[in-house]
């Protein structure tokens, strides 16, 4: 079968090399950034490229006030502040589920065997011995805690490099859209290439420590490592739904009772719901949304190297190939890079209607410079011909094959991406369609984004479809978890131009908040318009990514668990399949339903507020933005525990009492119906927000008809906006969450569900 042509020793230097070249990459770009100051002064000579030597030349709008840039200070500290308040606060609860899940890996693992020290028959090898169950447990819940530990880290440090970024993006506004453009991506560039690093880094020192125990035993190694994947994604889910629930209720309260019961612009310092807003931003779009995607990365190579541990690459010890997983990322790494490079160095926007073009051309360039690394990985670290593990039996693959499993994940992940733009961008007709049935009120507003929403699900579809069919043939499950794997290849650009989203919006915020002129404001929206685009991209691709990592989670659960098939027509099966199915709606529900209470609560405050406030309608006095701060904290932290148990206590409820054919029919379940909600419902509500952008921007004589702001239509518009909010931001995000850590959580348990489970069964 040959060698691959890499050697041990060169893997072992490549992999943390490219993880460094990653972090001091981040660190070069925050300190590009950090040049622009929040101060008034003067800055270096002009001339210099990219906005960080000019100086302030817009004098005649008194943009130069030094009032201003302390005004944008003031509110970058105030959002910077009750991010890092409510990130705190959920971490300290994340903080106690963790200890406690953590004694339950341990407790459930290590009875698999009644805690015994002594060697046991491998389970794929059963004349081999491998290490004891106890020391599964043990490595289990390290790899975890490891695991959640880098997860909480990665959506903190995106949430801090955000708030450090907003006002430095606005402030960058008055000279010209090109320097804020740059600013805003080259945050969003430094939580990427952090994140992507960090976790291959942190995944990759991990694996080394381990091996000093477990040595040439694979086998055992990869399933302890599969807690690296459950620690991601565990924290990934409190993230998202906690910072999703935040995030609306405060963008509900304030759009319902701001634009359209008070006729005031978005982020009018009026509205004392408005910092709320901006901090749910940071903590939902940017802390939740990083450690999604850490979760994703986290759990694609946990998939893929404990298929590896047991095929030719496992039994050959063949560190080289086994590391395969890890090598792609790190080319990854290295890709992402040359792009973030077009977007910063080698063009320059000088108009608004750049800005979707450049971060599209991120998304082409990544990809196809991508291709050409995967390729030169596939050549150069595995053997021409080897064997993979396929549900008992060995198949053999050649390496080209495995380059196409990767590029076909690499592809149906663009794809995906360009079709959400299609129905999420303004620039065509299905917003402007949405748009245009505002005429007639909210409602038909709203029958068309569902249309829409629903639609939007099929090419995404035929994509995954399409990669799976592909992948399995050529690599069977190995080649499923590798192209997931591709998909998320190009994580550290995904991360930048859906990081920079946000970021965009603060900045708007800020400008409005600060007393800006229209013409930065204008700016602002137009960076604003663009990063909505591209944050539904960046979902379409978590999603798209989830469903790969899910199915390859899945086949490794149905070998580890000893399955031999899963016959749907089987009664055990079919309950665990329809019930699956019914998971993301009830999961939906909940989140939906926190949703709508918190929010419910804050337009009550918000009215209050403006009808017991002498003077504040007017701008004479001050809104009391702590209160509703504090009850979007409250909120979101008393609403994201029941979710988060359904998710967490399904799998193990289900296994321990039915079984694991139960259990495998309520993955897939879950599986096939979270996909299709999870995407109808981001783009639905992806498509309502960018059809009120579209009407407030009036860049078209067509938006022209329907405007402007406090028109009919756009209070319409704005209805649909706000219906959206939830299913973009927090519902929809979070499924895939939902469907990957269900997976990941059964795999981790899947010894104790194999020797113990179905209790009920057994009974009767």
């Amino acid at each position: 079968m040959g060698a691959a042509i890499l050697s041990d020793l060169l893997t072992e230097i490549l992999i943390p090399v490219a993880a460094a070249v990653g972090i001091a990459f981040a660190l070069f770009q925050w300190l590009l950034v950090s040049r622009v100051k929040l101060s008034a002064e003067r800055q270096a000579p002009a001339g210099k490229k990219n906005g960080y030597g000019d100086y302030l030349i817009e004098e005649e709008e008194g943009l130069n006030d030094h009032n201003v840039v302390l005004k944008c200070a003031e509110i970058q500290s105030a959002i910077s502040e009750g991010a890092t308040s409510f990130l705190f606060t959920e971490y300290q609860y994340v903080g106690i589920f963790m200890a406690v899940f953590a004694i339950l890996i341990f407790l459930f693992l290590g009875s698999v065997e009644g805690f015994s020290t002594k060697e046991q028959p491998c389970t794929y090898s059963k004349d081999k011995y491998c290490k004891p169950a106890l020391a599964n447990a043990i490595f289990s819940t390290l790899s975890f805690l490891l695991g959640a530990v880098t997860s909480v880290v990665s959506g903190f440090l995106g949430m801090k490099i955000a708030t450090f970024a907003n006002a430095r993006t606005t402030l960058e506004a008055r000279k010209g859209v090109g320097k804020a453009f740059i600013t805003a991506f080259r945050s969003g560039a430094v939580m990427g290439f952090l994140l992507a690093a960090n976790g291959l880094l942190v995944l990759y020192i991990s694996i080394n420590l381990f091996k000093l125990y477990y040595g040439d035993d694979w086998e055992g190694l990869f399933e302890a490592i599969t807690g690296y994947g459950l620690g991601g994604s565990s924290m990934a889910l409190f993230g998202r739904v906690g910072g999703g629930i935040y995030t609306k209720a405060a963008d509900v309260g304030a759009d319902l009772v701001g634009k359209v019961e008070r006729n005031i612009p978005e982020d009018d310092p009026r509205n004392p719901a408005v910092i709320a807003d901006n901090v749910g931003d940071n903590v939902g779009d940017i802390a939740g949304m990083g450690s999604d995607l850490f979760g994703s990365y986290a759990e694609s190579s946990c998939a893929a190297l404990v298929v590896a541990s047991i095929s030719s690459f496992g039994i050959n010890h063949d560190f080289t190939s086994m590391c395969y997983p890890l090598l792609v990322s790190s080319m990854g790494i290295i890709v992402c890079l040359i792009t973030t490079l077009f977007a910063t160095d080698f063009f320059e926007i000088k108009a608004v209607k750049e800005i979707e073009p450049a971060l599209k051309r991120q998304l082409i360039v990544s990809t196809a410079l991508m291709t050409l690394g995967i390729a030169l990985v596939s050549w150069i670290a595995l053997p021409s011909s080897f064997t993979i593990f396929n549900f008992g039996e060995q198949k053999l693959v050649k390496n080209w094959e495995l380059f196409f499993c990767v590029a076909m994940g690499l592809w149906a992940g663009l794809v995906i991406g360009f079709t959400t733009e299609y129905y999420t961008s303004n620039a065509y007709s299905p917003v402007q369609d949405v748009a245009d049935s505002c005429r007639t009120g909210a409602a038909t507003n709203v029958i068309f984004g569902l249309a829409l929403g629903y639609k939007s699900v099929i090419i995404p579809i035929f994509a995954i479809a399409v990669g799976i069919f592909v992948s399995f043939s050529l690599a069977a499950m190995y080649g499923i978890a590798v192209a997931a794997l591709g998909m998320l290849s190009t994580i550290a650009t995904g991360l930048a131009i859906d990081a920079y989203g946000p970021i965009s919006d603060n900045a708007g915020g800020i400008a409005e908040m600060a007393g800006m002129s229209h013409r930065i404001r204008e700016r602002t929206d137009a960076l604003d318009a663009a990063g909505n685009t591209t944050a539904a991209i960046g979902k379409g691709f978590a999603i798209g990514s989830a469903a790969l990592v899910s199915l390859a989670l899945f086949g490794a659960f149905v070998s580890r668990a000893a399955i031999s098939a899963v016959d749907v027509l089987t009664p055990k099966v079919f309950i665990g399949l329809i019930v699956g199915a019914m998971l993301p709606y009830w999961f939906s529900a909940m989140t939906m339903k926190s949703v709508g209470r918190a929010a419910l609560e804050m337009v009550e405050e918000v009215r209050r507020q403006f009808n017991t406030i002498p003077g504040l309608m007017e701008g004479n006095a001050k809104p009391d933005y702590a209160t509703c701060v504090k009850i979007s904290t409250d909120a979101s932290i008393k609403e994201m525990i029941p979710p988060g148990a359904l998710v967490m206590l399904t799998p193990l409820i289900v296994g321990t009492l039915f079984g694991v054919e139960t259990l495998s029919g309520v993955l897939a379940g879950a599986l096939v119906s979270g996909v299709q909600i999870a995407i109808s419902a981001s783009n639905t509500g992806g498509a309502w927000d960018n059809a009120k952008k579209y009407i407030e921007a009036g860049a078209s004589e067509h938006a022209r008809t329907l405007g402007p702001k406090g028109s009919d239509a756009h209070k319409a518009a704005v209805i649909g906006d706000t219906i959206g909010d939830p299913l973009k931001d927090t519902s929809g995000p979070s499924l895939n969450i939902l469907i990957k850590l269900m997976a990941v959580e059964s795999l981790v348990f899947a010894p104790f569900f194999a020797a113990h489970g179905g209790l009920l069964f057994k009974i009767f």
